[in-house]
């Protein structure tokens, strides 16, 4: 806050502890926007004259020419603007702050702030779904193992397991989208809490700021940081399916599975041992997903005691939210980068795939299909077969099936064509064509749809920031 001359002089760690100055360098343009807008809207409304409007109009120019090292001294970036202009303007450019506070100030420009952040992120989100769904394109018939508890568990496919991580990647840019509404609606004219006496145009200044409407309550416009909380809550889901993914980048680059290599890029070697190469980055992303749930407890922490409206406490939020915003962007360029370069090794893979005798399900399934028996029978019966650790024969599974069935399979029209084909890795995963399956056929339409989807995403974060850029355009023409 502003120190008043009845205060006294204030010691230089108090000022310190006070001071907002180096997490305000994320908001520096947008203040200087909020000003701008502000402005036009007080001209507009009788409440200054355009020509003190146009000496500040200038001033906030050359500023934003200039940058934030041109500032002086000052408690935050609001402070530190004011001065400038006064020093530039005279005492008249105190009439910039007429019918506002700092308080409807700083929410508003991080809402903004925000807002381009989020429209990068999107950005970044749609690449790296893009570039999952583009790989699974390449892997449709590439058969892999499919696991439960990390055991083999059934055959699939590479195409399959990709657009598992594509899909989930998919919706963790959906929260960020319906997050996106309600981060950008303007708080801008609540002044300290209560409105003001000055007959104002809110919409207006929305307007200028390409916002989509008004956080209306003048107390809640300003004591609010639910938007913030929202954010961090959708990064943590988002760096929860990141993770997941980077888990498996070091799980399988391991010579226990070697189903893939990292490029060099996202790989590091070891200081001591020369044959390594470890995949530092996707274990950074792991750590990472850490740092940005914290960024979430923390504003969580900070926020959930306030009585209304504002409270200084609130200055110690955006610092959390810039950090998990810079922790999940970096996460998904570099998984992007990660994913978009990997070396699969296909021969491998598809020999694993029946590893662990993961066809038993087929076996049972094919049981149930051509002989009628119940499921569970069926399952019996292969669990049987199983626990023996041989590779069954048309003879073994007759012998087990007469035991708990009551008939041999081969009775009911069961063959050792069926029973090669029920192991046979490829044919169990032609067999699940039914929707979201692995069949070539299924994965191949599941492609398709993503990619319109990755198109409609496209158009829709093309209009998002035409919208700003228009509303951005209309305000920097005013003088």
């Amino acid at each position: 806050m502003f120190r008043d001359q009845r205060l006294g002089e204030s010691r230089q760690d108090v000022l310190d502890y006070l001071s907002s100055r180096e997490a305000d360098e994320r908001i520096f343009e947008a203040d200087l926007l909020v000003d701008k807008a502000h402005l036009v809207m007080l001209r507009e409304q009788g409440l200054i004259s355009g020509e003190v409007c146009s000496r500040i109009m200038a001033a906030l120019d050359d500023l934003m020419e200039a940058g934030s090292q041109a500032l002086g001294a000052g408690e935050d970036v609001h402070e530190a603007i004011e001065a400038y202009v006064l020093a530039r303007v005279g005492p008249e450019g105190g009439r910039m702050h007429t019918g506002r506070s700092r308080n409807d100030e700083v929410a508003t420009c991080i809402r903004l702030a925000l807002r381009e952040e989020m429209l990068d992120l999107m950005q970044e989100q749609l690449s790296l779904v893009g570039t999952l769904v583009r790989l699974a394109e390449k892997h449709t018939e590439t058969i892999i193992p499919g696991f439960t508890h990390t055991q083999h568990a059934q055959p699939t496919t590479l195409a399959h397991h990709l657009l598992a991580h594509a899909d989930a990647a998919g919706r963790d840019l959906a929260r960020l989208e319906d997050a996106y509404a309600r981060v950008n609606q303007s708080p801008l004219g609540a002044a300290a809490f209560a409105s003001t006496g000055f007959k104002i145009d809110r919409q207006r200044t929305g307007q200028l700021l390409g916002f989509e409407g008004l956080v209306e309550n003048s107390m809640d416009a300003v004591s609010t940081r639910d938007f913030i909380l929202e954010v961090l809550a959708d990064l943590s889901i988002l760096m929860v399916n990141l993770s997941r993914l980077a888990e498996e980048l070091v799980l399988w680059s391991t010579s226990e599975f070697g189903y893939l290599e990292l490029d060099n890029l996202y790989a590091s070697t070891s200081s001591i041992m020369p044959q390594k190469k470890n995949p530092d980055t996707a274990e950074l992303a792991r750590g990472k997903t850490g740092s940005v749930f914290g960024s979430l407890m923390a504003v969580l922490s900070i926020c959930k005691g306030l009585p209304l409206s504002y409270n200084r406490d609130l200055q110690e939020v955006t610092t959390h939210l810039w950090r998990g915003l810079d922790w999940a962007r970096s996460t998904v360029r570099i998984l992007d980068g990660c994913v978009s370069s990997l070396k699969f090794n296909l021969e491998r893979l598809e020999k694993s795939s029946g590893a662990g005798f993961s066809t038993a399900t087929e076996i049972a399934d094919s049981l149930v299909r051509i002989t009628g028996m119940p499921f569970r029978t069926a399952h019996s019966i292969v669990g049987r077969i199983a626990a023996s650790g041989i590779r069954p024969g048309l003879a073994e599974l007759d012998e087990i099936a007469l035991e708990m069935a009551g008939f041999r399979a081969s009775e009911r029209g069961f063959s050792q064509t069926d029973l090669e084909r029920a192991q046979d890795p490829r044919s169990n995963v032609a067999l699940r064509a039914n929707t979201g399956g692995p069949a070539p056929a299924e994965t191949e339409r599941m492609i398709r749809d993503r990619l319109e989807r990755i198109a409609a995403g496209e158009e829709r974060l093309a209009e998002r920031r035409s919208r700003v850029e228009r509303a951005l355009g209309e305000l920097g023409a005013e003088r």
